[in-house]
C-alpha cells in the first residue's frame, strides 16, 4: 500500500508545509528574519499557528528551513551550469560568474540570504548560521576545484580570491551600475587567474 493510499492528507500536509516555507521565506528575504515573527508568518500563509509547529518545532528550525531552500536553489543552478562545461573549466568559471552577476542585478535582489542571516545571527552554534557556514565553504571548495582543473599554480589561494570577490558582489548590488555585476565579476576573475599563474 502507498504511503499516498495509507495516508490520504499526507499530500496536504506537504502543500501545507510548503505553502508556510514559501511565505516565510518570501517574508524572510524582504524583511529579514528579526523583523518577521511567527505570527505574520501564519497571518500571511493563512494556516493556524499550531500547524506552523507540526512542520517546524521552532522559528529557528523555519529559518534554518528557509536557508536549506535557498541552498538548494543555489547549488541546483550552480550544478547544471557545471554540466554544460565539463571539459572547460574557464567557460564553467565564465558561465558561474554570469548567472551570479544577473542574480546580483536583479532589481528586486537584497543580497544573499545566506549573508544576510549570518549578520542578524552572531550566534555560531545557531541553527541558520550552521547552514550559512556550511554553504559559504561549500562556494570555496567548488571554486578550488574550478581552480585545480585550471592548472593555476595556487589553486587554494585562487578560491579564496573568487570567494571573495563573489561574496563582496552579493552585498555591494545597490552600488553597481545596471549590467554591470557579469562583466566585473568575469574580469575580475580573468585578472586574478592572471596573476596566480599556471
Amino acid at each position: 500500500m502507498s504511503k499516498t493510499a495509507a495516508n490520504p492528507n499526507s499530500h496536504d500536509a506537504v502543500d501545507l508545509r510548503g505553502r508556510i516555507l514559501e511565505t516565510a521565506s518570501t517574508l524572510f528575504y524582504q524583511r529579514g528574519v528579526r523583523a518577521v515573527g511567527v505570527d505574520l508568518v501564519v497571518e500571511e500563509a493563512g494556516v493556524a499557528k499550531t500547524s506552523l509547529y507540526r512542520h517546524f518545532g521552532t522559528k529557528d528550525d523555519l529559518v534554518a528551513a528557509f536557508l536549506a531552500r535557498e541552498d538548494q536553489d543555489f547549488w541546483g543552478t550552480w550544478d547544471r551550469v557545471a554540466e554544460k562545461h565539463k571539459k572547460d573549466p574557464q567557460a564553467e568559471l565564465d558561465a558561474q560568474l554570469e548567472w551570479i552577476g544577473e542574480r546580483v542585478g536583479r532589481p528586486n535582489y537584497r543580497g544573499c540570504p545566506q549573508i544576510n542571516v549570518a549578520a542578524e545571527f552572531p550566534e555560531a552554534d545557531h541553527p541558520a548560521r550552521k547552514v550559512a557556514a556550511a554553504h559559504k565553504r561549500q562556494l570555496r571548495d567548488r571554486l578550488k576545484g574550478i581552480a585545480e582543473r585550471l592548472g593555476v599554480d595556487r589553486p587554494n589561494e585562487l578560491a579564496g580570491q573568487l570567494a571573495l570577490f563573489i561574496n563582496g558582489a552579493f552585498v555591494s548590488s545597490q552600488v553597481l551600475e545596471a549590467g554591470e555585476a557579469i562583466p566585473l565579476l568575469q574580469q575580475s576573475a580573468h585578472a586574478l587567474i592572471a596573476a596566480v599563474g599556471r
